[in-house]
């Protein structure tokens, strides 16, 4: 079986194992770099890092997440994983709920301008 691999401009990851109730990858984010601000409607993730260290943001919490650390980002809440080192971050991802599918994604901030133009938030803070 071949796996699932995708590149990003933050970093790599790798679909390990899915069914159509979780879905488990590898995540490395490159040295200074971070994913978009955003959240899901169907989904949890829980995060736990293996190499490198991740800031987090939660919802209004922001925390630091080491190795053999993890930490729960609930259905509904903003988050973004941030590599603030200087070695590539490397976390695994379990995603957990009804709909695992990647339009799930809604951004709001996002160094790399993904965020859809009808996301009002995005377009406030690019202007």
């Amino acid at each position: 079986m071949e796996l699932e691999c995708g590149e990003r401009p933050w970093g790599t990851y790798t679909v390990l194992e899915e069914n159509k109730n979780y879905k488990i990858k590898r995540i490395e984010v490159k040295p200074g770099q971070r994913l978009s601000l955003q959240m899901h409607h169907h989904r949890s993730e829980h995060w736990i890092v293996v190499s490198g260290t991740a800031r987090v943001t939660c919802g209004d919490d922001e925390y630091t997440v080491n190795v053999n650390e993890s930490t729960f980002i609930p259905i509904g809440r903003n988050h973004r994983l941030e590599n603030p080192g200087k070695i590539p971050l490397v976390i695994i991802e379990v995603q957990s709920g009804e709909y695992l599918g990647e339009d799930d994604i809604i951004r709001f901030d996002d160094d790399y301008h993904r965020c859809e133009a009808a996301a009002a938030s995005c377009a406030e803070e690019e202007g």
